[in-house]
């Protein structure tokens, strides 16, 4: 039976970690691990060490043998009994066995294409030797590598290096899952920096030789992401040198190790030919999130895993602010609120449901989720808006200073905003300890030029939480008159009761309230509000988001009449002929609100006012809509299509990315008129990604996309991040009837290398993704995919479980579709051997439809 680990039964470990010294002699079948850790008891206890899958040689006290009687070991334990340590201080040695080539579940030293690399959070380095594996225990590393790999890299700072020998020192003590080492045959782009105290730094980005021409912006985004840290945070870096590491094989994005970030490599290498303005962003973006970490995350970690989010949502909020400073903040807003709400949203309504700060878990790798990364941030953002940006700075600078170098929780991260502005968050912590989004409703009254705006909140029931507390809910509005002008500037009201009420006395004629500007809190709203009033805002309001959720919710509103035998009101293809008129003027924004609701996005709005979503119905839906929509704005369409079109080089920039943008949002309208006829000739001429691969999903989405499968495939057969997005498009764009075929075809193939995470995420993750496909009737879909979760959890657990949440969403649909997920879903709990990660996961999703 698999444990539970609860949060009330943490306690602190009974020794400090003073040093540790570890040496390696790398060998891909045995490599030799050898320990000396240096404790100091500060209460009275046995020395519990955590390991697993350990060939132990030798186990020694002070240099002494330990005798057999001494020593307790489980599969994952190695406990000293107190009465065989010294009084004070002494060092325990290990020398371990571990085979890195066997380690295909990539937790701790592994292989990834002849590299040696290491993943040790969360629980990750146990599998390399013994030692207290908590993040509350932190010491200084001394490190010694030895291979015959050219370059062998480790955390800290280099201190000597010989041909076949490397070693490391990193003086800031750190906990064990920050621990990193690599070795094998790369290259690097070099460069350096010098922090504001003068302190320089150099810097490196490792790549496989041939990939050196496409890690120029991964250097660019490092040093982009120093100077913003320093300008915007007060934080300097604290070694002599900083090296990225790209590496093929990889569960997660990237890892803050101190000093040693290591990437997956679709996070690092980019060319205008081979990377889309996405992945430029998201490569920007993550490389400052794996940077800021070294302040947030490292210096100041967490006390234990159950305050994963005090690290993550932090940092997640620092990376989103720093992208919006790069680029358009309004756009990275919008974009940040759809990922919310198609994540996270989804989650905090289905069996996963959990708070950002959960009490209990089975497997702590199952809860690096949407609601711990993306939750969290909001929940900072929710914060510096209560607070205000000057108090925030404060209570951050307090923060630094107070816990630089300690283990912490939420309780503290509380404690210094307390103790910097004086405010009571007593209330404000039901954000981090309770699950659910709250429901926010809101009715307006209007009498004698005044308006009295009252607010309702409720959030329904979760797993194991039943009632929930009202929380601290900041409410960013405006007015705008029926003119179109602002009447009253962006006011954030603090509500803190289940019902509270806000007038604003002697306005002129009533206004049409701008609610949850600048989504300034993770809420569903509910509210009366008419066609006209939307496009109104969506032509007049100030606040970029509420602007477009006016249009997204237009659309979506239409969308689920259709969806259910309706018919769609004309506020939508009116206010759009509105926007097409001055598109020009803001691409990126009207990009996204061309962008139709998908239809998962339909499916949770019909689910949530009581509706049974049907796939068929919605996709249809979504299909004829989007047809009517480009036949109605066909000139201005294709007059923007033209309009749009490339003007000098490629650039990665915020600017070059909106027009594309636009042009692609175009002829993913104009497809459905023209049968593919614009998108085969982009196909041909694009000389950038984001194009070509825009194209091709069209040219897959009408299907006319043989030829141009075939070409795509022959020119970057031997680049293997391009030929990830070869597999995910293909199932994702195809039709729902011939997507299943599509997928069982790719899968086959001698390319699929299903052991390699991309690889396989861009297959399986590409299907799921396509809702009426992955929902088919008949259940084959739910088949596919059952299948080779199956397949690879004995290989990789990990990522076998995290995409096992493609099922979350399955109680909501009609008995047939239910009754062939949950046979689904049994067959992959009853496979023998099932890892507790991927058992965890399906046993929580199939409760839901009990």
């Amino acid at each position: 039976m698999t444990e539970t680990h609860y949060l009330s039964d943490w306690q602190p470990y009974p020794f400090n970690v003073l040093e540790t010294r570890l040496e390696f002699d790398l060998a891909p079948k045995g490599t030799k691990v050898k320990s000396e850790i240096r404790f100091h008891r500060n209460s009275p206890g046995d020395l519990v060490l955590d390991g697993a899958g350990l060939r132990t040689k030798a186990l020694r006290i002070d240099g002494r043998e330990i005798a057999p009687t001494d020593l307790r070991q489980t599969e994952s334990s190695l406990t000293i009994a107190q009465s065989a340590l010294p009084e004070g201080d002494f060092t325990f040695s290990a020398e371990v066995e571990i085979d890195p080539e066997a380690n295909t579940a990539l937790e701790g030293l592994y292989l990834s294409g002849g590299i040696f690399c290491t993943q040790c959070e969360a629980e990750g380095f146990r599998h390399i030797t013994w030692y207290p594996d908590r993040p509350d225990v932190m010491a200084p590393f001394h490190v010694v590598l030895r291979s015959d790999k050219p370059v062998l890299l480790s955390n800290g700072n280099p201190v000597a290096s010989e041909k076949g020998r490397a070693e490391w020192h990193d003086p800031w003590p750190k906990p064990a899952y920050l621990f990193a080492l690599v070795a094998g045959d790369l290259v690097a782009i070099d460069d350096h920096f010098t922090t504001r105290s003068g302190k320089p730094v150099d810097l490196h980005v490792w790549v496989r030789p041939g990939d050196q021409d496409r890690a120029d912006f991964a250097m660019e985004s490092l040093k982009k992401s120093m100077i913003w840290d320093e300008e915007v945070y007060g934080r300097e870096y604290d070694l002599d040198v900083f090296n990225i590491v790209a590496v093929d094989d990889f569960n997660m994005g990237a890892m803050e190790n101190k000093g040693l970030n290591i990437f997956n490599s679709k996070l690092v290498l980019s060319s205008p030919a081979t990377a889309t303005d996405l992945d430029y962003e998201r490569i920007e973006g993550v490389i400052a999130h794996e940077y800021f970490h070294n302040w947030t995350g490292n210096r100041i970690t967490c006390r234990d895993w159950f305050q994963l989010c005090l690290k993550e949502g932090l940092t997640v909020f620092r990376d989103q602010s720093f992208t919006s400073d790069m680029r358009s903040a309004a756009v990275k807003r919008i974009s940040d609120v759809q990922t919310l709400r198609a994540r996270q949203f989804r989650e905090d309504q289905g069996p996963l449901a959990h708070p950002p700060r959960p009490d209990h878990f089975q497997e702590i790798n199952n809860f690096y989720t949407a609601t711990v990364y993306e939750k969290g941030a909001e929940i900072i953002g929710m914060l510096k808006r209560l607070v205000g940006d000057e108090n925030y700075r404060k209570a951050l600078d307090l923060y630094f200073e107070r816990h630089d170098g300690q283990a912490c929780t939420i309780e503290d991260w509380l404690a210094v905003f307390h103790d910097a502005t004086g405010r009571d968050l007593t209330q404000f912590k039901h954000w981090y300890t309770d699950a659910g989004t709250p429901q926010l409703t809101m009715i307006e009254d209007w009498q004698d030029g005044h308006l009295r705006l009252t607010f309702r909140q409720e959030t329904p029931a979760t797993p194991g939480q039943s009632h929930k507390p009202p929380r601290v809910i900041p409410i960013a509005i405006g007015l705008i008159s029926p003119n179109g002008d602002e009447v009253l500037p962006t006011t954030v009201l603090e509500m803190t009761e289940a019902e509270q009420s806000f007038v604003f006395r002697d306005l002129g004629a009533r206004p049409v309230v701008s609610l949850l500007r600048g989504f300034s809190a993770p809420v569903i709203i509910r509210r009366e509000i008419s066609a006209d009033d939307q496009a109104l805002l969506l032509a007049h309001d100030t606040d970029a988001f509420t602007r477009w959720e006016a249009g997204h919710d237009l659309a979506l509103a239409a969308l689920m009449a259709l969806a259910t035998g309706g018919e769609a009101s004309a506020g939508y293809s009116d206010a759009i002929g509105a926007l097409l008129a001055h598109a020009e003027t803001d691409p990126a924004f009207t990009a996204l609100c061309l962008a139709l609701p998908g239809d998962d996005a339909i499916a949770t709005a019909l689910a949530a006012r009581g509706i049974t979503p049907d796939p068929d119905a919605i996709h249809a839906a979504r299909e004829g809509f989007a047809r009517d929509l480009a036949s109605r704005h066909e000139a201005a369409l294709s007059r923007i299509y033209a309009t749009m079109a490339p003007v000098g080089a490629y650039r990665p920039d915020a600017e070059g990315a909106a027009r594309r943008s636009l042009r692609l949002a175009c002829l993913a309208l104009l497809s459905r008129l023209d049968e593919g006829d614009r998108a085969l000739v982009l196909f041909g001429s694009a000389e950038n990604m984001t194009e070509r691969l825009g194209a091709l999903g069209q040219l897959i989405a009408v299907g006319r996309d043989q030829e141009s499968l075939a070409l795509f495939r022959q020119e970057f057969a031997a680049n293997r991040l391009v030929m990830d997005k070869w597999f995910m498009v293909q199932p994702h764009r195809a039709s729902p009837e011939t997507a299943v075929a599509r997928a069982k075809a790719l899968a086959a193939r001698d390319d699929f290398d299903w052991k390699n995470p991309n690889r396989f995420r861009a297959l399986l993750g590409g299907f799921s993704a396509n809702h009426a496909a992955f929902h088919q009737a008949d259940g084959s879909g739910y088949d596919f995919y059952a299948d080779w979760l199956i397949k690879l959890d004995p290989v990789n657990p990990q990522t076998a479980a995290r995409m096992c949440s493609a099922f979350e969403t399955w109680p909501r649909y009609e008995a047939g579709r239910r009754e062939k997920a949950r046979a689904a879903l049994q067959r992959i709990a009853a496979r023998e051997g099932l890892s507790r990660n991927t058992s965890e996961m399906v046993t929580r999703i199939l409760a839901a439809g009990s």
